[in-house]
């Protein structure tokens, strides 16, 4: 059910995240609206200084002693207003920093429940986006724009107590910007300006998850001279950005310059009441009430600048909670209410079909196959073919729209999502590994492990040599100070985090696709330690890796066009066949000429 329909406003939304510390917002509000009235004592002393100057009939030296007392009481005044202000700043920071970290591990815990695919549909600029700038939007909002609300908010009744207390007429006519600049704010902070502020916000995310997109392909446009032009989608974006933001500050240009004007013409009816009220002669209290108004007036704009300001950011806040709402919307794949154990080590897909979100062709059109316990299988096939869809199916990534994958002779949505994961073991094309040492990498395979344990599981997976080379061996952080690794000696790191796993299944996709020739015999050596006694389903173009598997399925537009060993699918003469025969014809070629 969404935020609206539940019927929460923004700020209850907020505070359902500050637990405890949602008594410190109140109280941050309470105190800066005290803040707020205390701020305007300073102007009440000025007056008695004026009052006490065009009053004195003996001099300055008459009145100096009251002077100062008035003012070191404006002084005091100011000070206890920052004092307190500075007290509501500390309460509505403590309980913004609450919000802001609940928000985030809440949205971390649901990504974490969330399917491999679900996340990648996304893309990792548009999620990151939410997670720190969503909810760093709402930390600014409860930590300032609350708590500085609520003076806004304060100042005006003070204000008014104060304009019509000395003279009523001089407070009526200071009031005439005033609603003029309210009525020019509203029209501006609208429903027109929210859905703007919504536009606004999904430009933003879209330019950022470009960004990121383009980041990760700098070196292909450095490699190729190119330049960011080269980059098409990253460059529409920014142009359609750009667009929209030239486009909307036009349309506010005047709006603007208008609440601008009516903001700062507050001393044009003092002056033109000061010139008709004197007209027949200069009255001492009237000139006082005069002196102050004029010093006391442009508060008013300062004030309605704020609160122009504080719908703005309203706006803001609603759009990422929104964002967030959206994110926590996504569901994570159901669980079996009476989940079931595998029985072996066999896959088994039962007339499969799936077919992405945004695509109208199945990706996995009526597949069905079986791979028994022990074997070692190996899906190819033309890029596009489904390969990777379909191991992705195993490991749960994705449910299928129709039929069933079963893992040891259970359907996958009726094992448990951590029975799943213990029985089913991944190594990504991209070996994926993380900002943080050696040790820590291959330990998320089973963080109960010893580190004996890890120290085997790399040495198995022929990273002996690695570790020899770095720093600070096996505790050395990669990707900082110069420390990084090439593609091979990665994929033999996420090799030993899969060894230390111990799962009874491995899926492998395309996982020697960046190992250099050196690296790759060492990877290969790692991979038939790794497949000792295990269910292995390989993805492979690099055919000679494959044809010792005893089981190859041949993947072409989501279906299984052919199946059998490596002699069988070679009799066949078929897809297979030419495939084989164009892979051998293509090693067998080198720069310049044949080998």
């Amino acid at each position: 059910m969404s935020r609206k329909a539940k019927g929460k406003s923004d700020l209850s939304v907020l505070m359902s995240y500050a637990g405890r510390r949602r008594a410190l917002t109140y109280l941050s509000w309470v105190l800066s609206a005290v803040s707020a009235l205390v701020a305007l004592a300073p102007f009440i002393f000025v007056w008695l200084i004026v009052r006490e100057v065009i009053e004195a009939d003996g001099g300055f030296a008459a009145v100096r002693g009251t002077l100062a007392m008035y003012g070191w009481c404006a002084v005091g005044s100011a000070l206890i207003s920052m004092l307190i202000y500075f007290a509501a700043l500390m309460c509505s920071h403590v309980a913004a920093f609450r919000v802001a970290g609940n928000m985030r591990k809440k949205a971390m815990r649901h990504i974490a429940s969330l399917p491999v695919g679900a996340i990648s549909g996304m893309g990792s600029g548009r999620v990151r986006r939410i997670v720190n700038e969503s909810t760093g939007a709402t930390e600014t909002y409860l930590a300032h724009q609350l708590p500085d609300m609520a003076g806004a908010f304060a100042t005006p009744v003070g204000m008014l107590a104060l304009l019509f207390v000395f003279d009523w007429r001089l407070g009526l006519l200071s009031l005439i910007p005033t609603l003029l600049g309210f009525v020019i704010m509203s029209k501006m902070t609208g429903k027109g300006m929210a859905q703007k502020m919504k536009e606004y916000q999904s430009a933003l995310e879209v330019m950022n998850n470009e960004a990121v997109e383009y980041v990760r392909g700098v070196p292909v446009v450095k490699t190729f001279g190119q330049t960011v032009f080269s980059f098409k989608r990253f460059k529409g974006s920014i142009d359609e950005y750009h667009k929209w933001v030239v486009a909307y500050t036009k349309s506010l240009m005047w709006p603007m310059i208008a609440f601008t004007t009516a903001i700062n013409c507050v001393f044009v009816p003092l002056i033109i009441a000061g010139l008709a009220f004197t007209h027949s002669g200069v009255d001492p209290t009237f000139l006082l009430n005069l002196i102050f108004y004029i010093i006391f007036t442009p508060i008013i704009s300062v004030t309605l600048m704020k609160v122009m300001f504080m719908s703005e950011n309203n706006m803001i806040v609603s759009d990422a909670l929104q964002r967030i709402n959206g994110l926590m919307s996504v569901k994570p794949l159901p669980e079996s209410d009476s989940p079931q154990v595998p029985v072996d080590n066999s896959v088994e897909f039962e007339n499969v079909t799936f077919a992405y979100d945004d695509s109208e062709r199945n990706a996995i059109d009526g597949i069905s196959l079986r791979v028994r316990p022990g074997e070692t299988a190996a899906f190819v096939g033309p890029s596009g073919g489904g390969k990777t869809t379909a191991a992705g199916l195993i490991a749960r990534f994705w449910d299928a729209a129709s039929g069933m994958v079963k893992v040891g002779g259970v359907n996958v949505r009726d094992i448990a999502k951590q029975t799943l994961c213990d029985t089913v073991a991944y190594v990504f094309q991209d070996s994926r590994l993380l900002k943080t040492s050696i040790y820590e990498n291959v330990l998320m395979g089973r963080p109960d492990a010893s580190r004996e344990e890890v120290m085997a599981a790399l040495g198995n997976a022929q990273c002996d040599d690695i570790i020899e080379k770095l720093p600070h061996g096996v505790d050395t952080v990669i990707g900082t100070k110069g420390v990084y690794l090439s593609g091979g000696e990665c994929q033999r790191i996420a090799i030993a985090r899969v060894m230390l796993k111990n799962a009874p299944i491995i899926v492998l996709d395309e996982a020697t696709a960046f190992a250099d020739p050196e690296n790759e015999a060492a990877v290969q050596l790692a991979f038939e330690r790794l497949a000792k006694d295990k269910t292995v389903i390989m993805i492979a173009h690099r055919l000679t890796t494959v044809q010792n598997a005893d089981r190859i399925f041949v993947l072409k537009d989501g279906k299984v066009a052919e199946e059998g060993t490596h002699s069988e699918l070679m009799d066949l003469n078929g897809l297979y066949n030419g495939m084989y025969n164009e892979y051998l014809s293509s090693i067998g070629w080198k720069v310049g000429g044949k080998a």
